[in-house]
């Protein structure tokens, strides 16, 4: 069986950017910004070899698939919106998220949404070049950079999202032509606002993927939302019947792999019979906990779900980013799911 991460990896503690997950998951853009301005050469560098550092740490725990890590990242959205016009970094406002549960300081959006030059394939080279595993680049999907921006120019998310989705299909024909041939788009808000998912949440996630080859696995992650520290108990999740309602809608999309969390909170297993053609990539390790989940006890939930799908259509994988994690913490807990994920069929 094979396996994967999902996107973030703890930083290096040598990497010179603000590190949102040691922030208590507290975005600081205008710290960022200034890290950014006073990068130097050698700055670059060490964030290349920061980079390959930790795909190696990942391959060498057993990974198939690993990611860049996000090394780069300040987090998953706002990396990306920096490299796209009509996103103000400087007008910031404060925009309420999870009901209201988090406030965050975020960039508006000022203008027409439209690509610059590609930047996520240098981020691919740097990261393949330290593997000859194949390595998955990241991108976060138009709802959800939609929900996580202040909107001063559209006034429609749907309208804002088909213009994202524009950018973001640019982006990754830039990556498959460099040679990236796996791609995730992340839509967590997917899970939190099933309703507006449906309405046109996955007709622009469509959009983002229209016309990459065929030779480019098209991944779609729906995690069910992080907390806000490492061993939280209490944080907000979205609900468990979300997966259920946009389950007919996501098995007819147009991607191959849906990527769902089933460490934290186990799903109905049935719920895995509703995605007969897709590959389904499985959380099996909590991301917000520092427990170490024994290799037997991931290997149980992995066959509990064989009962319930094609072993060829299983992927076993923590339930999100890694980012809360200590480096220790998070080889400790690939090495088991990989030890039990490669001992199945």
């Amino acid at each position: 069986m094979l396996t994967t991460t999902i996107g973030a990896y703890p930083k290096p503690d040598n990497v010179p950017l603000p590190d949102w997950f040691r922030t208590g998951g507290q975005n600081e853009p205008a710290k960022y910004s200034a890290a950014l301005a006073n990068l130097t050469v050698e700055d670059e560098a060490a964030i290349d070899r920061a980079v390959a550092r930790v795909v190696r740490d990942q391959v060498d725990a057993g990974i198939d698939i690993p990611t860049d890590g996000e090394v780069r990242r300040e987090n998953y959205i706002h990396y990306h919106c920096r490299h796209l016009a009509g996103f103000d970094f400087e007008q910031l406002r404060d925009k309420p998220i999870r009901g209201g549960a988090q406030v965050l300081t975020v960039p508006s959006v000022q203008g027409p949404v439209a690509a610059g030059a590609p930047f996520l394939p240098r981020d691919w080279r740097i990261a393949q070049g330290a593997t000859d595993k194949p390595v998955k680049i990241t991108l976060p999907g138009p709802m959800t950079i939609s929900d996580t921006v202040v909107d001063e120019h559209y006034g429609d998310p749907r309208a804002l999202g088909r213009d994202l989705a524009v950018t973001l299909n640019q982006e990754i024909k830039a990556l498959a032509e460099a040679g990236c041939r796996v791609v995730q788009i992340d839509e967590p808000v997917f899970a939190r606002r099933p309703e507006a998912a449906l309405a046109y949440g996955i007709e622009n996630l469509e959009r983002a993927f229209a016309g990459v080859p065929g030779t480019v696995q098209r991944v779609v992650h729906a995690c069910c939302g992080y907390p806000e520290r490492l061993d939280q108990e209490d944080y907000l999740k979205a609900s468990p019947e979300s997966y259920v309602t946009l389950s007919d809608a996501l098995e007819a999309a147009d991607f191959h792999a849906l990527s769902l969390e089933d460490a934290h909170r186990h799903n109905d297993l049935r719920l895995f019979e509703r995605f007969p053609t897709k590959t389904l990539i499985v959380g099996v390790v909590a991301i917000a906990s520092s427990r170490i989940e024994p290799a037997e006890e991931i290997r149980a939930r992995l066959a509990a779900i064989l009962g319930h799908i094609e072993p060829q259509r299983l992927i076993a994988a923590p339930d999100c980013g890694l980012g809360y994690l200590s480096p220790t913490l998070a080889v400790a807990k690939l090495t088991n799911l990989a030890a039990a994920a490669h001992s199945l069929p």
